[in-house]
């Protein structure tokens, strides 16, 4: 039996966000890759009769089949989308496996990066060889073309490329992917500073993101609005090549007040409580993930003590019931694939 895995990272601390989508039509964003992946497994047999598809969905304790790829998606929309998008050969019979540490809803990109996972797991599957780029296009193009979601390419690239990420989204899909090489020991302190706090329920804000979307278009891509959030990645950028973490700090700050400016919704009281602990500890920086919204998650950096950042976490998850810290490892490297031949 053929057994291919495949796993890819989540992202945090996505500076920029909103100026990589279709109405802000160029942009920039740097956001950085993380540990918990995204997993998938796929065990690969010839096709004899019955359902040519079983999807294991861990997370969610489902399991179920599929007699046939394609036309309608609704258990998985995004999981049976990408089977379809990438045409597997009809000869074979798959079992597919998917899990993720990270919590659904946790505005970490998850979703992208489980359809990244997937998508360069299947690759092995066909003819040719997708490159990471290409991975993070097709993934993009699920989500947006077939399943009609609004979606920047941030996440996808973050979880095919891994690492730290300067992307300019130059004309709206297309983007250049520069990573940010760090020597060892800068790239330890920032790892050992960053926090993930997850408030302990989904993102869900659709409403208040619908009307933020329609100011916006109605705006145009050169509002003021957009302009703060265009400029916070280059400051990151050049703050993280000269070692400044407090200047970096202030670029999450600033990102964070600019999507205030959005809609004050975008960043919730639960949020605002973290932020408020954080900074009682003395922490240098703090980013609303994803979009924002009610739910979802907070990156905090923290100072150079690491009992103060330890306690403020303990002092977070105290003060804001249902909050909870996702242990995070930056990840130096995207989407990875191997396979195995297993004789039973």
């Amino acid at each position: 039996m053929r057994v291919i895995s495949r796993v890819a990272p989540i992202r945090i601390c996505d500076l920029g966000g909103w100026t990589d989508t279709w109405f802000a039509k160029h942009g920039r964003v740097l956001n950085i890759a993380v540990y918990p992946y995204a997993e998938v497994q796929i065990q690969v047999f010839e096709r004899g009769i019955g359902p040519s598809v079983e999807i294991h969905a861990e997370n969610y304790g489902e399991r179920y089949t599929l007699d046939s790829v394609g036309g309608v998606y609704d258990r998985h929309p995004l999981l049976e989308a990408a089977l379809e998008f990438m045409q597997i050969p009809k000869s074979l019979a798959l079992r597919i496996s998917i899990f993720s540490e990270a919590p659904a809803g946790c505005s970490t990109g998850t979703s992208a990066s489980v359809s990244v996972a997937l998508i360069g797991a299947l690759d092995r599957l066909t003819p040719g060889q997708l490159t990471p780029h290409e991975v993070a296009r097709a993934a993009h193009r699920i989500e947006t073309e077939l399943l009609g979601q609004q979606c920047g390419v941030q996440d996808q690239l973050a979880s095919a490329f891994g690492g730290i990420n300067y992307i300019e989204i130059l004309d709206y899909p297309h983007a250049i992917v520069s990573p940010i090489q760090l020597p060892n020991s800068l790239h330890w302190e920032l790892e050992r500073r960053l926090s993930l706090i997850f408030l302990g329920q989904s993102h869900s804000s659709s409403k208040v993101h619908e009307k933020v979307i329609q100011e916006l278009e109605a705006a145009g891509p050169e509002t003021s609005r957009l302009e703060v959030l265009r400029n916070t990645p280059v400051e990151a950028r050049d703050a993280l090549f000269s070692g400044n973490f407090a200047g970096l700090g202030r670029t999450m700050i600033a990102n964070t007040d600019a999507q205030r400016e959005l809609h004050p919704d975008l960043v919730s009281p639960q949020h605002q409580k973290v932020i408020d602990v954080a900074k009682h500890f003395g922490a240098l920086g703090w980013k609303v993930n994803g979009a924002g919204g009610d739910g979802g998650s907070v990156t905090l950096l923290g100072n150079y003590d690491t009992s103060v950042q330890r306690e403020m976490i303990r002092a977070i998850e105290d003060a804001v019931p249902g909050t909870r810290n996702i242990p995070i490892y930056l990840s130096r490297f995207g989407v990875r694939v191997w396979e195995t031949m297993v004789e039973e």
